[in-house]
């Protein structure tokens, strides 16, 4: 039973998806309830799965002798497969109504469904040979969305999207095979101490594998292509570019450093120090250049990548304090900046406008949009009763925690980010409803709020961000449990 929902939860929305281009469905309304089931029905499997599991692996296919595809049920693959499949009904029907008048729907739509079934493959892959497998495929079922408007700038976008990420996973497949041939096939939590086979080559191979797997991280100076991605329609900016593309590059980091090494043999070493460092740079740096952004969307990529490294940070102290916060982040960053890049995407669509300096007044025009944005600003900002407070600040103390040099560096980075993201974020709600002198743009503007079926999505984020702010504990002590390998 447990091998159908885990296979089933995969198969169906890369099923549906292929389906959609086959019936050319024309009509909105049909084209519109047949996605929405494909993925109720794709997330009940994949709750299934969570509310039975854990379960052994399961192999399906073997190349050789370590190289299967294999899956299975564990802490991570929990938090990530829940955590995508309660996001990607509401996103969807946020899509109908932004989409409403695109063209190519059904290659949008199609393309949506598979994605969902690929970044599941993902989650419940229970190899590094399964995980870079679906971690490709994702790429190239995500470069039709990132260039669905085939102009200039969207086939742009797709261009330096598919460079970097398939470039990244290029470097990511030695550390793929080489992990595989020295260690175990599957992931066991602890990993495998590689000091035995040769510690300073199986240290550079981490480093490949970091690198690798973290351009879909962006890290610096590997962040270039999701900025630009941002010209994707927002659904995809707000699901893909927010939550399961960037995730799955720390997913892939968080398998590789506590899953496929041994975290104790990492820490402390020269490698750990060189991802430190960047993740700890790329945070900072990040959010500074999200300050200097005039771009609505862009602006909110910058930050993701910023809050990536966060998350990064926190994973790459290789401690269960760390693994705790950073994963914590994953998850509660997720519910925020989905909730930020849709209240961006219902502006854009409201009013044609794409600029920071064309939301002057749109508050008053688009109240309930705006106001919502604030809340999840504060979120982010790392404001309490908000659930980004909570990953915040065990991100800061774990920094704190660690007692080294880089640790501490990290923290103080961790706070400057705070500050530039709070200057980001502000700017634009102040904008919105309190616009310099004769800057008011929207006075006699017909732009309103969205309707239900963009703004509903938004409000069970922006609920789902103050529940987990106010009430943390319980997800708290499941990832505190992922952590420490009781899951």
């Amino acid at each position: 039973m447990g091998n159908i929902v885990i296979l089933g939860s995969i198969l169906l929305p890369i099923l549906g998806g292929v389906l959609l281009f086959g019936m050319n469905l024309q009509s909105d309304r049909a084209r519109n309830w047949f996605c929405e089931c494909v993925a109720c029905v794709t997330t009940f499997f994949v709750w299934a799965a969570i509310l039975t599991g854990p379960y052994e692996a399961v192999t399906v296919y073997s190349f050789a002798r370590s190289f299967t595809v294999s899956f299975h049920v564990d802490g991570m693959s929990m938090m990530f497969a829940g955590m995508v499949s309660l996001m990607w009904p509401l996103v969807l029907l946020y899509a109908f109504e932004y989409m409403e008048h695109a063209r190519h729907k059904n290659g949008f739509f199609g393309f949506f469904l598979m994605t969902y079934g690929v970044t599941l493959g993902i989650a419940f892959s229970a190899s590094m040979t399964t995980l870079y497998v679906f971690f490709e495929m994702l790429t190239l079922v995500t470069i039709p969305l990132v260039s669905h408007y085939q102009d200039h700038e969207s086939m742009y976008a797709g261009r330096i999207y598919a460079a970097y990420t398939i470039g990244g996973a290029a470097v990511a497949l030695i550390a793929v095979v080489m992990t595989t041939m020295q260690g175990s096939s599957l992931f066991s939590f602890g990993g495998v101490d590689y000091r035995n086979v040769s510690a300073g080559l199986m240290q550079w191979i981490y480093l490949l594998g970091f690198f690798g797997f973290g351009v879909k991280a962006a890290v610096f100076p590997l962040y270039r292509w999701l900025p630009l991605a941002s010209v994707a329609p927002t659904p995809v900016t707000a699901l893909l570019h927010a939550v399961a593309v960037v995730n799955s590059g720390v997913f892939a980091i968080v398998r590789l450093t506590y899953y496929t090494y041994s975290p104790d043999a990492l820490r402390g070493t020269w490698v750990q120090a060189v991802c430190l460092l960047t993740a700890a740079f790329t945070l900072t740096y990040e959010a500074v250049l999200g300050v200097r952004e005039r771009h609505f969307k862009k602006r909110l990529a910058y930050s993701t990548v910023s809050n990536l490294s966060y998350m990064l940070f926190g994973i790459l102290l290789m401690s269960p304090v760390g693994m705790t916060a950073g994963v914590a982040h994953m998850l509660f960053h997720g519910i925020t900046k989905i909730s930020l890049f849709m209240c961006a995407g219902a502006f854009m669509h409201s009013t044609g406008n794409s600029y920071i300096y064309e939301i002057n007044g749109a508050g008053k025009r688009m109240p309930v949009t705006f106001a919502l944005f604030t809340l999840n600003g504060f979120s982010l900002m790392g404001i309490p009763l908000f659930c980004g407070f909570v990953s915040k600040w065990n991100l800061f103390t774990a920094g704190a925690s660690d007692g080294t040099w880089v640790g501490l560096t990290g923290m103080v980075c961790l706070a400057v980010g705070a500050f530039f993201c709070a200057i980001y974020t502000m700017s634009i709600s102040i904008r919105a409803f309190f616009p310099f002198g004769g800057t008011d743009r929207y006075r006699t503007s017909t732009a309103s709020d969205p309707g239900a079926l963009m703004l509903a999505p938004i409000l069970v984020f922006t609920a789902a961000d103050l529940l987990f702010g106010l009430f943390p504990g319980p997800v708290m002590t499941f990832i505190g449990n992922i952590a420490s390998g009781l899951i």
